[in-house]
């Protein structure tokens, strides 16, 4: 069972009235996965909306390789394709870390929607803001370079986490994200270190020595 209040910390449920947060709360049942475990598989029917309570998930699509097509931490939404457009999961979703999801059967959430319109526009928000960071991935992919993309990712790690900093994640990993191989990513930290724009800092941790440089590779002149 799910608590009654388990939506109440999440801030992208926040803009829901409290009642309507307890009754699609009312609907859910808690799931817990451990890291590396699989929450639904491409090509599997639906088993509902998930709301990531704690801890965080990858989607991926493989096709040849897997590539990431969203990540989500507490608040995020997960299986909304097959629940509204019908059909199978279009990806496969794996528990970055141990996670816990409240899991709402698909005929809980149409009645939800049906019930109360904030519910409703609360979903057609987040399956929006998923469209745009979509648009923005697959621009990033068309028109940077691999080392364009690693450039950015420093340059937003930098700025998240000071310097010295880390990737944030493995290299094969972040050759997930970026829409490439671990050997490319490999190769891209050596040339950029070659070329002064990088330096490593010892146990996986870098500095940024040419900030003009990592910025003309990510297109931000």
């Amino acid at each position: 069972m799910l608590r009654d209040d388990a939506l109440d910390a999440l801030p992208q449920f926040a803009e829901l009235p409290a009642a309507s947060r307890r009754r699609l709360a009312a609907r859910g049942a808690e799931r817990r996965w451990a890291a590396g475990e699989t929450l639904f598989a491409a090509g599997t029917p639906s088993r509902g909306l998930f709301v990531v309570l704690e801890g965080r998930v990858r989607v991926l699509r493989a096709a040849g390789r897997a590539h990431v097509v969203h990540s989500e931490g507490p608040g995020g939404t997960l299986g909304e394709v097959p629940l509204f457009a019908g059909g199978a999961y279009p990806a496969t979703a794996v528990a970055d870390e141990p996670t816990r999801c409240a899991v709402f059967p698909r005929e809980a959430v149409l009645a939800a929607v049906a019930e109360d319109s904030a519910v409703a526009l609360l979903f057609l928000g987040r399956l929006s803001r998923r469209v745009r960071d979509l648009v923005d991935r697959l621009d990033r992919a068309t028109t940077l370079s691999v080392a364009g993309r690693v450039a950015a990712w420093m340059l937003e790690r930098r700025a998240r986490a000071g310097e010295p900093f880390t990737l944030g994640l493995t290299q094969e990993r972040l050759a997930e994200e970026l829409g490439t191989v671990r050997e490319v990513v490999v190769r891209t930290l050596r040339e950029l270190r070659a070329a002064g724009a990088i330096e490593a800092a010892g146990r996986g941790r870098y500095r940024i020595r040419d900030e003009a440089r990592l910025r003309e590779l990510a297109g931000d002149r």
